[in-house]
C-alpha cells in the first residue's frame, strides 16, 4: 500500500519546498472558496503552474473549495470547477454539498475528497458520503482510534491530521470570530479567537481556552498498520522553514517505518525536532483517547519566536557554502545542514565571510548573503539551522 505525505502550501515557494522535502502531495487554495483567505494563496495561473511542476515530479495536487457557501458566494464557482477540472488537479477538497452538486451537473472528471469541516467521524456519515460519489475523507480532528478504524473498514480513502494547529471548536465549527470580528471563520476569516487572552477577575489571571498543537508522531506506526491513506500536515500559513523541517522528519520516520529500520533513539530525536519548529506545545490529542488538561492552555503563555532557522543554502563551490542568513550567528557555533539530498549534517561555523570574501564577526543582517568554509558538500536548497540535539540512528 502506498503511503501518501501531504503537505500545505500557502504559495508556490512553499509547494517547492515541500515536494523537494519528501510530499507525495500537496493541497492548496485558490484566491476564493478556500477556508485559508489569510495566507497567499493560488492564481488561476499558480494553480496551473502548481499542478504542472508537481506532475513532473509524480506528485499530486488538492485544491480547497472547502467554505460553507453564501448565496453571493457561488458566483463564479461552476466556472472554477471547470477550470480544475481542465488543468487535471488530482482531487477538490469540499464540504458544501453545492459543491458536489455543481461537479454532477456540470460532469466533472474531479476527485471529490470530504474535508475535515464536515465533521465525519462515523462509518454510516461516510457511506453516506460515498454514495454521492466522494472517494476519500479527511477525518475530524477529534476522531479516536475505534472511529478511524470504523471509516477505514468501509473501503474510503481516509486522510489524516497528523502534525499542526488544532481548533478549539468542532472541526472548525466556530462562530467566536463573527462575534468578536465580523469576520467569519467557515468562510476563510477566521481571526483565532480562541488564542485571544481574556479577562478572568480582578485577583485572577487571565485565561485562554486555546488547544496545543497536533503532533502524531509517536502513534505513526499504529497508524500505518490500521491503513490510513493520507498523513496530512496542517499550515497553509506556515514558513519554508516550518514546511521543510515537518515533511522532512516525518518522510524520514514513514521510511523508516516501512523499511523496518526505525529506532526509540531516532524517533524520540525526530520528535524534539517537531518540537522546537513551533513556538506552542504540542500533543497527541484525540487518538488514544479524549484529551485532558494535557492537551489545553488555560492561562497566559510564552510563545518565543524561533529562530533555528539560520540560513538557506545558494551554492557550494570550493568548498565554500553560500547561505542566504536568515537569523543570527558568528563564528564557532554549532549549526546543522539538512535537505532532499543532506541528512542532517553538522559542523562548527569557521570564520565567516560577506560575498566579496569580506571577513565578518558576526552575521546579523537577514538577507546577507554569507560565506564560510564547510568541508560537507551541500546542495542549493538545503537548509541550516541551530544545532540543538544530536542526530542518532
Amino acid at each position: 500500500m502506498k503511503y501518501e505525505l501531504l503537505s500545505p502550501a500557502g504559495n508556490l515557494e512553499k509547494l517547492k519546498v515541500a515536494i523537494d522535502y519528501g510530499a507525495d502531495a500537496v493541497y492548496i487554495g485558490g484566491k476564493n472558496y478556500s477556508l485559508r483567505a489569510n495566507a497567499n494563496n493560488f492564481s488561476l495561473d499558480e494553480i496551473k503552474e502548481a499542478v504542472t511542476y508537481a506532475h513532473k515530479f509524480n506528485k499530486k495536487v488538492y485544491v480547497t473549495v472547502n467554505i460553507v457557501f453564501h448565496d453571493n458566494d457561488l458566483l463564479g464557482l461552476d466556472d472554477y470547477l471547470k477550470y480544475l477540472a481542465d488543468i487535471k488537479v488530482d482531487g477538490i477538497i469540499f464540504s458544501d454539498h453545492a459543491v458536489i452538486s455543481l461537479v454532477k451537473k456540470l460532469k466533472l472528471d474531479l476527485n471529490l475528497i470530504l474535508s475535515t469541516q464536515t465533521s465525519t467521524l462515523n462509518k454510516y456519515a461516510a457511506l453516506y458520503w460515498q454514495d454521492l460519489g466522494v472517494s476519500r475523507i479527511v477525518l475530524a480532528r477529534e476522531a479516536l482510534i475505534e472511529d478511524l478504524q470504523s471509516i477505514i473498514d468501509t473501503g474510503l480513502e481516509t486522510e489524516v491530521f497528523i502534525h499542526g494547529a488544532m481548533c478549539t471548536s468542532f472541526s472548525g465549527k466556530c462562530v467566536m470570530s463573527n462575534y468578536v470580528t465580523n469576520r467569519d471563520s467557515n468562510r476563510g476569516g477566521c481571526a483565532q479567537i480562541c488564542r485571544f487572552l481574556f479577562d478572568n477577575s480582578e485577583n485572577n489571571p487571565k485565561f485562554t481556552m486555546m488547544s496545543k498543537d497536533l503532533n502524531m508522531l509517536l502513534n505513526l506506526e499504529s497508524m500505518i498498520d490500521m491503513g490510513v491513506t493520507s498523513f496530512k500536515i496542517e499550515g497553509r500559513m506556515r514558513s519554508i522553514y516550518y514546511i521543510a523541517t515537518v515533511i522532512h522528519t516525518y518522510r524520514q520516520v514513514i521510511d523508516k517505518i516501512l523499511n523496518k529500520t526505525l529506532t526509540t533513539e531516532y524517533l524520540t530525536y525526530a520528535n524534539n525536532i517537531l518540537g522546537r519548529v513551533a513556538n506552542r506545545e504540542s500533543a497527541p490529542q484525540f487518538f488514544q483517547n479524549i484529551p485532558g488538561v494535557e492537551g489545553q492552555y488555560f492561562q497566559d503563555r510564552n510563545e518565543i519566536s524561533n529562530q533555528d532557522f539560520l540560513g538557506l543554502v545558494l551554492d557550494y563551490k570550493d568548498g565554500y557554502v553560500s547561505v542566504e542568513q536568515r537569523n543570527y550567528f558568528k563564528p564557532g557555533d554549532d549549526v546543522e545542514f539538512f535537505g532532499p539530498k543532506t541528512n542532517e549534517e553538522s559542523l562548527k561555523v569557521g570564520k565567516i565571510y560577506d560575498e566579496n570574501l569580506k571577513p565578518l564577526e558576526v552575521a546579523n543582517q537577514p538577507g546577507k548573503v554569507i560565506k564560510f568554509k564547510s568541508p560537507i558538500p551541500l546542495f542549493k536548497g538545503d537548509i541550516m539551522r541551530v544545532k540543538v540535539f544530536d542526530k542518532v540512528e
